[in-house]
């Protein structure tokens, strides 16, 4: 019997934030600032974030108030090596 570990203790995928700006357009940003962008759609957004998470829809979050994209912040990249 093959055991497979839940998503959350898989390698490592990091939880990405979505939503709307306060012009409309849409946001998708990790919650480190390793990655974001600016988007026209929804379906762009999460297009983006999955491919940029490794395929974990179960680490999206949309969020329901407006978020702004934060391109000042500086990662922390030694939680990317793996």
């Amino acid at each position: 019997m093959k055991l497979v570990e839940p998503p959350s203790c898989s390698s490592f995928s990091s939880i990405v934030f979505i939503g709307q700006n306060h012009r409309g357009q849409w946001i998708a940003q990790e919650q480190n600032g390793l990655y974001g962008g600016l988007f026209v759609s929804r379906a762009q957004a999460i297009k983006y974030a999955l491919f940029e998470n490794g395929q974990h829809p179960e680490t999206i979050i949309e969020l329901p108030r407006e978020i702004e994209l934060d391109m000042s912040k500086h990662p922390d990249v030694s939680q990317r090596a793996a």
